[in-house]
């Protein structure tokens, strides 16, 4: 297997298609500290659709909203509710890596062509992905524009919270089909298997689930798989399929280098996070070992803390953003550890299954 065959550079940027992209970015500046930077719609000469892009250190999401009932986008938002759409990568060369993962099984969502706009050209292709998520590539060399062509300069400040990047995006499919997207993953991008986890790794007395992990050469690309497996009750993954009709991206990881500062921003934004019983801190330090931060606070802010042989992380999660329990966010802080939290899984699944049980859908 060739390391890095499509020849990946970074995550570009994650785009959503929403029903209101102009409430969505204020939602995502006011609660998660994302700053708007740039726009494309009518004011632009875009036609069919309004786009926000916003970033927050490294991490850069673009909200995107249809003007008309036409659109496919209505098609995706009506089946989905707002959802990710498209997790983009910029690469060397936008037709070497369509037709490179094309030559390796790729599906074709999108030709290679041109945008362009009095800042320059950049070139775009897309393959299909998971359900209806696509990965899409961006090339460029002499680009001057503030994002990609069609989009003006349009800042709008948000609340910074101090998260860095994206650090890994996970998504969630049917039963049986782990393994074939972990192998899509391995022959088109040329990812390798990083780390997995079965239903005796991930379960509670009600529902489990399995999941792999998948990462590039250089490990910053990072997409966990999950499926449900068999379970007295339904599992999370079965109830985001079943909400979310298909698969799709679960939740997106975001990187903080002070979990504590970043935290206490989001909760005094209105963020709300999953919550575990006050027994989990009781044994933490006994689990864990020492840690640089006070256990009072770790406790206070509700963080979940995991240890393995490279160091140890600090993690959070919130609950779902819309009102399908579909998409939701990760807060994670690492201090030295690569791994995923697997000492938290079980805290983390009987948290969520009280609010399966909230909703009816446990």
């Amino acid at each position: 297997m060739a390391e890095n065959p499509l020849r990946l550079k970074s995550i570009h940027h994650v785009e959503f298609w929403v029903g209101n992209a102009r409430q969505a970015a204020y939602y995502y500046r006011q609660a998660f500290g994302f700053s708007q930077f740039a726009y494309a719609g009518l004011e632009t000469g875009r036609r069919d659709a309004a786009s926000y892009a916003l970033e927050q250190g490294k991490a850069r999401i673009v909200l995107t909203t249809p003007y008309g009932p036409e659109s496919p986008i209505n098609d995706h938002v009506r089946l989905h509710g707002d959802g990710v759409r498209d997790i983009c990568f910029h690469v060397d060369d936008a037709d070497a890596a369509f037709a490179e993962a094309v030559a390796r099984g790729a599906d074709a969502a999108s030709e290679p062509a041109d945008r362009t706009d009095e800042q320059g050209t950049v070139r775009h292709a897309a393959i299909a992905a998971y359900g209806h998520t696509i990965h899409s590539f961006v090339s460029h060399t002499d680009y001057r524009g503030p994002f990609l062509p069609g989009y003006v300069v349009k800042e709008a400040p948000g609340r910074d919270a101090g998260l860095l990047r994206i650090d890994h995006m996970v998504g969630n499919v049917e039963l049986g089909r782990m393994n074939h997207w972990a192998d899509w993953y391995s022959r088109v991008l040329g990812f390798s298997r990083y780390i997995s986890f079965d239903d005796k790794d991930i379960s509670t007395e009600y529902s489990a689930l399995m999941s792999v992990v998948m990462s590039d050469d250089s490990f910053a690309i990072k997409f966990p798989i999950n499926e449900p497996a068999p379970g007295r009750k339904k599992s999370q993954i079965e109830e985001y399929l079943d909400f979310y009709r298909g698969p799709g991206v679960q939740h997106l990881a975001l990187l903080t280098s002070d979990i504590i500062s970043t935290v206490t921003t989001l909760r005094a934004n209105g963020v709300e996070f999953l919550t575990v019983p006050g027994s989990y801190y009781d044994a933490l330090e006994a689990r864990v070992g020492r840690i640089d931060e006070a256990l009072d606070t770790i406790r206070q802010l509700g963080l979940l803390v995991d240890r393995d042989e490279e160091g140890y992380l600090l993690q959070l999660f919130t609950k779902p953003v819309e009102d399908r329990p579909t998409l939701f966010f990760e807060i994670i802080q690492r201090k030295g550890s690569r791994g995923f939290g697997k000492g938290n899984f079980k805290a983390l699944f009987e948290s969520i299954e009280r609010e399966q049980a909230l909703r009816g859908n446990l």
